[in-house]
């Protein structure tokens, strides 16, 4: 990475200012600019459909393998975020994890609040597998709120005694709504894109009253015994770094294969600006790795 790349895009995030008045609409619009600035490449083959009733797209890198599947859930806090604005992301993860990507436009907040997000991610995940998929070659991923949303469904999935895939990813994870971590107070100057305020908004539109430390909500909270092994990507300069780390030292505790991959100085879910920052193709790399050597 150069300081200079870093810096110019500290600088853009930093310039964006937010709605006034804050509402979902104003701030679903904000970042479906993302998708608009950073599109897909022309070789993206996407495809359209439903996955259990909730609208989907098959995202795929050319000549990737078709039996190897990847579910992913994008971050938005629950409240925003779609196909579009994630669809570079997972081109890039379908090319370096040679698989097939099925992006879920799953329900968001406040029109549907928790735990429709878990709910769409399971049905999603159930369709694949009626739809012939090996479990045993099918990763969950996500970012941010759908970081979290990733161990959520891998609970559910596990409660429910469906077989399990083969892992998931984790990318910037927020699992924590009620916002504990030291990391919340202690990397809010160096974090351009979060802070504490912000994610309370989000959170209270998602879980419209129900508990902030119900184990769907905040996966930091849930029995992770027996989970498949998870890559836990985040920054060092997000507030949301905590969330990661003390997520995989639970899941450690609770048996289960769990690697924290902490990249210096990088913001929440830099892969998503992968056309400015070189990390960004560098973490889908690495998350890529780990899901070609899970699903052989």
């Amino acid at each position: 990475m150069s300081a200079e790349q870093r810096e110019k895009l500290v600088g853009l995030l930093r310039e964006r200012e937010r709605p006034d008045p804050l509402t979902p609409p104003a701030m679903r619009a904000r970042m479906e600019e993302l998708g608009e600035k950073f599109p897909a490449p022309d070789d993206a083959q996407v495809e359209v459909t439903e996955a259990g009733g909730c609208p989907a797209e098959w995202v795929a890198a050319p000549a990737t393998t078709p039996n190897r599947q990847v579910l992913y859930l994008h971050g938005g806090g629950y409240v925003q975020g779609s196909l579009n604005t994630h669809r570079l992301l997972t081109y890039h993860l379908s090319r370096e994890a040679d698989a097939r990507v099925l992006a879920l436009d799953y329900r968001l907040a406040p029109e549907h609040v928790f735990p429709a997000a878990v709910e769409d991610a399971v049905s999603a995940y159930k369709w694949m597998l009626s739809r012939g998929a090996d479990s045993s070659k099918i990763t969950i991923a996500g970012d941010s709120a759908g970081g979290g949303l990733a161990v959520s469904a891998l609970v559910s999935i596990r409660d429910e005694g469906l077989p399990l895939p083969a892992g998931g990813v984790c990318i910037s994870p927020w699992t924590d709504l009620a916002g504990t971590g030291a990391s919340m107070k202690t990397k809010r100057d160096e974090d351009p894109m979060l802070d504490a305020a912000i994610l309370d908004w989000f959170a209270a539109l998602y879980l419209d009253g129900a508990d902030l430390a119900h184990p769907l909500a905040s996966p930091l909270h849930a029995d992770l015994s027996g989970l498949p092994p998870l890559l836990v990507q985040v920054g060092t300069s997000e507030i949301l770094l905590d969330d990661a780390a003390r997520l995989v030292e639970r899941a450690r505790a609770a048996g289960v294969d769990a690697t924290l991959k902490a990249w210096d100085d990088m913001m929440h879910v830099w892969h998503l600006f992968s056309p400015m920052l070189s990390e960004g193709l560098d973490g889908l790399a690495e998350a890529g790795a780990f899901i070609r050597a899970r699903t052989p």
